[in-house]
């Protein structure tokens, strides 16, 4: 699948605008992408209209990313109008939140840009899935099209690539060869990597330092075989408070968060647990995960989250089953 398969389906259509949907609290790799794609068909389509829209808004590092880089980024998705919906950084419905369903229902043609494993209902509601397990990033992706169509980077374009890219390899820590050639093609771009890298600096509030170690006193500790489980839950910064258990000493990490009905599970695991095991978070637990609590779940490898409808015990049980009949099965 190329850029050149966005277009003529665009083509088709004869769109006029075209919004580009990110996941819940949009992270760096979600916005820089949706920039640099909205950059390059413009470029190539310049009659389309071009929205980027992020479901409950968008992180709080992007925030902060934003007062650098001109990205605007609506909060009210225009999505009586549009002709079209590329969904960023975003492999399942339930990601969009209130546009969920209306997005799901609706007729208008979705294109799914993604380096996440696909999902079998965003599959079949796409008109075009473009997924990418092995790149680092959605940026990494959308960096691609640039050299498809044998565009040339702006330094702004080469920036938010830089920075996505940055933000989802844990600053390279996770890339492999071909990402650094990627980033070193982009410093060749004109990134200044020690002045762009620190705008991924961002102190953590007090808010996150807290749930970070309310979850920490919360977490109960499962081993199966040699490896360490850890089980929490706070009401916001799951996915930060899962990171933490990790940095730790857990094997795994599960923290759920729950508002209402509604519930949020953040999944993350080491790369030693992935390698030796072979369990990929996101297709073995996120996504039965998500299907238990009637909702959607999916992520990658180390790295993986949930959300649905139900009730934060039962949902952390079936995490800790899910991973147990993996390695049974596995013996």
């Amino acid at each position: 699948m190329s850029f050149e398969d966005i277009t003529r389906i665009l083509d088709t259509l004869e769109a006029k605008l075209v919004v580009l949907l990110c996941h819940h609290n949009a992270d760096p790799d979600a916005i820089c992408s949706a920039y640099a794609f909205r950059s390059l068909l413009k470029q190539k389509r310049p009659q389309i209209e071009i929205e980027i829209s992020a479901a409950q808004g968008i992180s709080r590092l992007s925030r902060h990313l934003l007062k650098c880089i001109p990205i605007e980024v609506r909060t009210q998705a225009n999505v009586e109008s549009a002709d079209a919906f590329v969904l960023l950084d975003t492999n399942t419905i339930q990601q969009l939140d209130d546009l969920a369903e209306k997005i799901r229902t609706g007729k208008t043609p979705i294109i799914v840009i993604d380096h996440h494993a696909a999902h079998p209902e965003t599959e079949k509601l796409a008109t075009l899935c473009i997924t990418n397990e092995e790149a680092s990033s959605t940026c990494e992706i959308i960096y691609d099209f640039f050299k498809q169509t044998s565009t040339k980077l702006s330094e702004n374009e080469a920036k938010v690539l830089f920075l996505g890219i940055a933000f989802d390899t844990r600053h390279f820590i996770l890339a492999n060869s071909s990402t650094l050639k990627n980033i070193a093609q982009l410093i060749d771009a004109g990134v200044n990597a020690q002045e762009t890298l620190p705008l991924l600096s961002l102190p953590m509030d007090f808010s996150e330092r807290v749930a970070r170690l309310k979850s920490s006193r919360r977490a109960r500790l499962f081993r199966i075989n040699e490896w360490i489980v850890a089980l929490s839950h706070v009401s916001a910064y799951q996915a930060s408070a899962a990171r933490a258990l990790i940095d730790l000493g857990a094997d795994v990490a599960a923290v759920s968060g729950q508002k209402n009905a509604n519930i949020e599970v953040s999944l993350r695991a080491t790369r030693e647990f992935h390698k030796r095991t072979g369990i990929h978070l996101g297709k073995d637990v996120a996504k039965p995960l998500g299907e238990y609590i009637h909702g959607m779940g999916g992520g990658h490898s180390t790295a993986a989250g949930a959300n649905g409808v139900g009730d934060s015990e039962s949902s952390l049980k079936r995490c800790l089953l899910l991973l147990k009949e993996k390695m049974a099965n596995q013996q």
